[in-house]
């Protein structure tokens, strides 16, 4: 694993070290490495977002859709 320093202001330091205890992280190196992650899902999921915007749409999103999406999520229990 690679190391990496930070420099930041005091107000700062104090908000990464209160969210550490606050909410259970061991280090701040855990706590910016879960900001980073959910940083890479947002992004991830923008992309995402952005492609299905620019594609042309497969089908009518219509009741016999969603029926459809209901009937399978009931057969996947069974």
């Amino acid at each position: 694993m690679s190391t990496m320093n930070i420099s930041l202001p005091d107000a700062l330091k104090s908000f990464v070290d209160d969210q550490v205890n606050q909410r259970g992280y061991g280090t701040s190196s855990e706590y910016v490495r879960e900001l980073i992650r959910k940083d890479q899902d947002r992004q991830r999921l923008r992309n995402l977002l952005l492609e299905g915007a620019a594609s042309s749409p497969a089908a009518p999103a219509d009741d016999n859709y969603f029926e459809a999406l209901r009937n399978r999520v009931r057969n996947a229990k069974t």
